[in-house]
């Protein structure tokens, strides 16, 4: 590994774990905005880090090594996922680490750190935000590996990068098949971040409320780690499908000055993702729990449908 190599990748993750909090404060900018409220600062978020940071934790006395170590595996999950994602360039050292199907496995192990933390105690709002958490995944997951088959498909890789360099080079057209998988995208996106019409981040209602529930019995730093660890993730999906429908703008150079020219590329289509994400919310309503297995299901035959349309126009 090269030295600009090494700076490049570092350089890449230094900007997600920046931008990831600032994504949250602008979406809910946004969203404070198109409800005709008043609208918090861009940098709460960064506030309410620095407020937990400082705070102590407090661990219930059952509470298990496991209890201790999930904020971190999660935290680490979700900055080895960013670090893997081209956001900036396609030429970095992790690139070749992993593939599109591996990064769905490092989700699925935060899921997994994160459910088994949230029974860890045995309080009953915790196991049931857990079992929602897996069902949840369990139906999402299928839905994403489709539109990364599809994608695969299109580049004959799996490889994120190759998929990136072959979609931001191929000649612009309108592909049915990878609009299908751009709505299944979005759904499963809105159901793994516990968006609306999913899961409602801004409520504490005990019986509705699903990532809230996960981390009810965590506080102080723990707290904080998973705060910041929910927008790497939405930070990273974020990217993911900037990556698969928008990949125009991604430097391919192994150079930190080429990175920083596709900086403001990445934070103006961010932006533009965080605002339609915002009205998206505004003008839906949160479903059902009994309705959600119905909307992951709706978004993975969407995908399969796509992944068929496409292998039709391809013969």
């Amino acid at each position: 590994m090269s030295i600009s190599g090494l700076l490049s990748q570092m350089l890449e993750i230094a900007i997600a774990i920046a931008l990831a909090p600032i994504l949250t404060g602008w979406v809910n900018q946004c969203r404070a905005w198109l409800q005709n409220r008043s609208a918090p600062s861009l940098w709460q978020p960064y506030r309410m880090l620095h407020k937990l940071f400082n705070k102590e934790s407090v661990l219930a006395s059952n509470a298990s090594p496991l209890f201790r170590a999930a904020p971190y595996v999660v935290f680490g999950c979700m900055i080895l996922a960013t670090a893997i994602i081209p956001t900036l360039s396609t030429d970095l050292p992790l690139a070749t680490a992993a593939d599109a199907i591996a990064l769905v496995g490092l989700f699925a192990l935060a899921r997994v750190f994160i459910s088994l933390a949230a029974m860890d105690v045995g309080t009953n709002f915790g196991s049931m935000g857990a079992r929602r958490e897996m069902l949840i995944g369990f139906l999402a997951e299928p839905a994403l590996l489709m539109v990364l088959f599809l994608a695969s498909l299109i580049s004959k890789s799996t490889s994120l990068t190759t998929i990136v360099q072959t979609l931001a080079h191929r000649e612009f057209t309108i592909d049915p098949g990878l609009a299908m998988a751009g709505v299944a995208f979005t759904m499963v996106s809105l159901a793994e971040n516990a968006r609306v019409p999913v899961d409602n981040p801004a409520t504490h209602l005990e019986l509705t409320m699903i990532h809230e529930a996960l981390i009810l019995e965590y506080s102080g730093r723990h707290l904080a780690l998973f705060e910041w660890a929910a927008s790497l993730k939405l930070f990273a999906y974020s990217c993911i499908g900037l990556a698969l429908f928008f990949p125009w703008g991604v430097a391919e150079a192994q150079a930190p000055l080429a990175m920083l020219l596709a900086l403001p590329a990445l934070v103006f289509k961010l932006a533009l993702g965080g605002f339609l994400l915002a009205v998206l919310e505004t003008v839906s309503a949160k479903m059902r729990i009994f309705r959600v297995p119905e909307f992951l299901a709706t978004a993975f035959l969407l995908a399969v449908i796509g992944l068929l349309v496409h292998l039709l126009l391809s013969k």
